[in-house]
């Protein structure tokens, strides 16, 4: 059982990434294997809608949206952790994101997903949303904690002191080994649910 840990923010070793090492290590603990992906500082294009993913299963740009798509075929569970820019997540995670999900839809259904937001004091929230609605449309169980999934902070040695911040991270981890467990069981003894086709709503007369 594997999760993919993906790391928005531009500083590669700072707030986001101590919250993320607090989840990762309880998931390692469990038992759980996990890949990080740093995206931060890359090169992150958004969507063009070209329509290229729906015939080759992937996106017309071979970069670092492909090769997250690839190591995920093989995960249980996505981690994306983001700093908060205006209230929401930061630019490189949205270009990265709406391609990841748009592109490799194929093969989301019952891994469970997370998100960890780090601020120096607000939009946690509505960053955590944008994050969620990703999983909400992919049938993608969310993976909750014992309060929002956010540490607080201008640096990692601030978050340090963030014992209810790295508490929430701790039981993250935990909330997300259980549930990776559970529905792996599940999937062994029963298989995925029989999924209707997709149908999308219109409102062309005939």
């Amino acid at each position: 059982m594997k999760v993919l840990i993906i790391n928005s923010s531009p500083n590669k070793n700072g707030c986001t990434a101590r919250a993320l090492k607090e989840a990762q290590e309880v998931l390692n603990k469990e038992g759980i294997e996990t890949v990080n992906m740093h995206i931060g500082s890359t090169d992150v294009r958004g969507c063009i809608s070209c329509g290229y993913c729906a015939k080759n299963h992937k996106c017309a740009f071979n970069d670092i949206v492909n090769e997250a798509a690839s190591i995920f075929e093989e995960c249980d569970g996505l981690l994306v952790g983001s700093p908060v820019y205006y209230s929401g997540i930061n630019g490189t995670l949205k270009s990265f994101l709406d391609r990841f999900f748009h592109s490799s839809y194929n093969h989301k259904s019952m891994k469970v997903g997370a998100g960890v937001i780090s601020s120096r004091r607000a939009g946690s929230t509505s960053a955590l949303d944008e994050i969620y609605k990703y999983f909400g449309i992919s049938n993608m169980p969310i993976v909750t904690s014992n309060y929002w999934n956010e540490v607080h902070g201008f640096n990692k040695e601030d978050v340090e002191k963030d014992i209810e911040g790295l508490q929430t991270m701790r039981v993250l981890g935990l909330n997300m080994a259980f549930m990776i467990k559970a529905i792996h069981e599940q999937k062994e003894k029963y298989g995925l649910p029989n999924y209707e086709k997709k149908v999308f709503t219109n409102f062309i007369k005939d």
